[in-house]
């Protein structure tokens, strides 16, 4: 059994190589999956019954030739702020945020509208429409953004672009605010 563990061992580290041509990923992965192989040997071997089937990935294979991947883009460590800017840019973009929306709370009729700001979180509910949370994450330099529409998303600030920014899609937080509000609402609001 432990030779035929290590043959499967060694077919899956061959074609991972294959699959996966950065390092981290490809650790990353054989690591899971080789944890994934030994439990499914493991409770095969302890039953005294032949194993039903050898599963040794956990999700179909990707296109292996499209250039186009998900998933965030690299940090650039170099272009982390330091706590304190961190902390005035976020303190800064949130206050401005919830003075934008208690005026616009003011022009648009929403059972169950309001506005709370407490420990650093901003919180705006909707009513039936659903909440918005918006608060800081010091140690990522981030800030978090739960909605009722498009669900969690992480925001760097980007220098280039002086705006708060989601990696995986480049997408702005006040853009997304804006265009979703926008449509919850069906009455535009201007957060820029």
């Amino acid at each position: 059994m432990a030779s035929e563990l290590q043959f499967s061992v060694r077919r899956l580290s061959t074609l991972l190589k294959h699959c996966f041509p950065s390092p981290s990923s490809f650790l990353v992965r054989s690591r899971s999956l080789l944890i994934q192989s030994s439990r499914t040997i493991n409770h095969h071997s302890s039953s005294h019954s032949p194993p039903l089937s050898r599963t040794f990935y956990s999700s179909p294979l990707l296109n292996l030739n499209s250039t186009d991947t998900e998933g965030p883009a690299a940090i650039d460590y170099r272009s982390l702020l330091q706590e304190d800017e961190f902390h005035s840019l976020a303190d800064s973009t949130i206050h401005d945020l919830q003075e934008k929306f208690e005026e616009y709370g003011d022009s648009v009729q929403i059972d169950g509208f309001d506005i709370d700001y407490g420990n650093e979180v901003l919180t705006l509910k909707l009513g039936d429409l659903g909440t918005y949370v918006l608060n800081k994450q010091t140690p990522n330099r981030q800030l978090w953004l739960s909605s009722p529409v498009s669900g969690p998303s992480r925001f760097d600030w980007d220098r280039s672009d002086q705006a708060w920014v989601y990696r995986r899609t480049k997408a702005n937080l006040l853009n997304v605010l804006e265009s979703e509000m926008g449509q919850l609402f069906g009455e535009p609001i201007k957060l820029a």
